[in-house]
């Protein structure tokens, strides 16, 4: 079987990292100097058959193992050579608890493995299920549905809500005050509000007469509460100004 440079690379570099050297360790071992192991082992250059032999000799293994030319034996590096050396200098009841441990943490490990792939498919599920949101300007509990409420009264904030078709034209959202628009919008309910100065006869909007704010329905020369227990709002010498259309109510935070 004949090896490219690549690959004689690669099998040095599993060999060093097998037995836990670095490259200047090796460099260091061997009397040269740490760029040429980084060569060695990318496929640039590649040692000569003696240097071969005593790298694999640091790596406590062979060329046989580390190339795969004796089939029967797979490559063990000096490290787990160790290991097997230290299980099998035990006796039966050092074995048997080193097999319990060894069981124990393979199966904790392949839980938290588990736990992890769980973890990070959740995160990509979300992620690909998130639903865009957007920020709203929110005029708490002002527009009056009864009572007017003194324009001075206006507390500001920012709310966040899915984007959906409902709100993807409002500008900015408004709390409901009172009962005259039930049962379609009562008292603490959020409103979706695209700002216009001008609204059909028949829709919901947001309005100001004098320093107050009403959510009413338009009428020919009014506003009309859909409460049949409220009468109809007229201008009454002061000037009625459309703020804006109501969309819709907003969605429970």
């Amino acid at each position: 079987m004949v090896m490219t440079k690549e690959e004689i690379g690669e099998k040095l570099k599993a060999a060093r990292i097998s037995c836990g050297m670095t490259q200047q360790e090796v460099a260091n071992k061997i009397g040269r100097k740490q760029p040429i192991i980084g060569h060695w082992e990318t496929g640039y250059s590649q040692p000569d058959a003696n240097t071969l032999f005593m790298l694999c000799d640091i790596f406590g293994t062979t060329v046989d193992e580390v190339f795969g030319f004796n089939k029967d034996r797979p490559f063990i590096s000096s490290k787990d050579k160790s290991l097997l050396n230290k299980y099998h200098s035990l006796d039966l009841h050092g074995q048997q608890t080193v097999n319990i441990v060894l069981d124990r943490e393979l199966d904790r490990t392949s839980q938290a493995k588990e736990a992890t792939n769980t973890i990070e498919q959740l995160q990509q599920q979300l992620t690909l299920n998130a639903i865009p949101s957007r920020f709203f300007a929110y005029y708490g509990k002002i527009a009056a549905a009864g009572t007017s409420v003194e324009f001075s009264d206006i507390t500001a904030g920012v709310r966040v809500y899915p984007e959906n078709e409902l709100n993807k034209n409002a500008d900015y959202v408004i709390g409901v005050s009172g009962s005259s628009m039930e049962p379609e919008y009562s008292n603490g309910d959020i409103v979706y509000v695209q700002k216009t100065d001008y609204i059909d006869t028949g829709d919901i909007g947001i309005f100001q007469k004098g320093n107050n704010i009403y959510i009413k329905k338009a009428g020919e020369n009014e506003l009309i509460s859909l409460n049949p227990n409220y009468p109809l709002l007229t201008d009454n010498g002061d000037r009625i100004i459309v703020l804006g259309k109501v969309l819709g109510k907003a969605e429970e935070i």
